[in-house]
């Protein structure tokens, strides 16, 4: 367990880290460095990493579409985030194809609603996230269990009682509508 400013010195280092967010906590790590989750968690690569960052402003710089799609991502986005909302789009070349070894050409952007993670993402800039658990294991929910799980990771030192424990809503743009790949607490209606 470690203090914020460790956590962060160690995430631009290249370090795994894990902080709490608004639905469940996060394993997190450089996008440059994706590699280490897949490897922390047993995930296969079928299963991609979440880009998460600390404001629905930076998810721009990360993803690429017409003036017309950036405007209805925009409108979503602007509504919903910070949220439980991840919204897979097409990725940039900002974003490290390891991130999403399958399909290099997108990426799933969230912004959390927790000051916390947000304070840390400013410092960090956009990271590689998914949730603290065993690849097919239910997700951590207390910072405890997570550093006793996963002792290479340097976890925050924080009791988070504010997270709903609900993963977030996962929607993908298909080059016309929005396609729902996991249902969470926010509904996305096509109309």
């Amino acid at each position: 367990m470690v203090s914020i400013s460790v956590l962060i010195q160690k995430a631009i280092e290249n370090q795994v880290v894990s902080f709490p967010t608004d639905t469940l906590p996060a394993l997190a790590v450089k996008p440059s460095h994706s590699e280490l989750i897949f490897e922390l968690k047993q995930r296969s690569y079928e299963k991609p990493l979440i880009l998460m960052v600390s404001s629905v402003d930076e998810i721009w710089q990360y993803v690429k579409g017409t003036h017309e799609e950036l405007k209805i991502w925009q409108d979503i986005a602007y509504q919903y985030l910070p949220g439980g909302l991840t919204m897979v789009l097409p990725a940039s070349s900002l974003i490290p194809p390891k991130m999403n070894p399958l399909n290099p050409n997108s990426i799933g952007v969230r912004v959390p609603n927790s000051s916390i993670a947000q304070e840390i993402l400013r410092q960090t800039g956009g990271m590689a996230t998914t949730s603290a658990n065993l690849s097919g294991e239910e997700a951590l929910t207390d910072m405890y269990a997570i550093a006793k799980k996963f002792p290479s990771v340097y976890a925050l030192d924080y009791d988070n009682k504010e997270y709903s424990g609900i993963a977030s809503t996962v929607i993908k743009w298909t080059g016309e509508n929005w396609q729902t790949l996991r249902q969470g607490k926010i509904i996305i209606s096509n109309k």
